[in-house]
């Protein structure tokens, strides 16, 4: 595992710890102490969409999106080698529009921010951003060996 991607999953893996603490955390709070956790709900929703899309790129790389491996398999090698490369295509020009759109969005929202915590909302879109080119990225680095082109799926 490269560097990188051991930073990421360690990243991905703290924000996970986080979305099980903070509604534990809030629980504890409300029935132990009788004190609300305000913004809880709040920043579990920021923790959810933070995770999503910062773990996508690492799905990507490790090959474990939908593929259709069964249907693909059944095909000849030489249609599966075109579908293969097909779906690369597509899904490079699929996240890479959706980042472009997205980072569209965050210039034109700066200012704005969640209403209980004040969370800037280029945060919340930073991840999404990240999410989206990082897969474009890995897509398109898979454009030359697509991991799904390496499985070995028995009919």
């Amino acid at each position: 595992m490269r560097i990188t991607e051991r930073i990421l999953t360690a990243f991905v893996v703290i924000i996970m710890v986080g979305l099980v603490l903070v509604p534990t955390a809030q629980v504890i709070m409300r029935g132990v102490f009788v004190l609300p956790f305000i913004g809880a709900e709040e920043f579990t929703r920021f923790l959810l969409i933070c995770l999503v899309f910062c773990a996508y790129p690492l799905v990507v790389q490790n090959g474990e999106n939908i593929v259709m491996g069964e249907f693909k398999a059944a095909m000849p090698a030489r249609l599966r080698g075109i579908v293969n490369w097909s779906i690369s295509i597509g899904a490079i020009a699929a996240t890479g529009f959706l980042a472009y759109v997205t980072a569209t969005n965050i210039s034109r929202n700066l200012a704005n921010a969640t209403p209980t915590l004040g969370i800037p909302f280029w945060i919340f879109l930073g991840a999404t951003l990240f999410g989206f080119a990082g897969a474009a990225l890995v897509h398109l680095l898979h454009l030359r060996k697509p991991p799904q082109a390496d499985t070995n799926i028995a009919v």
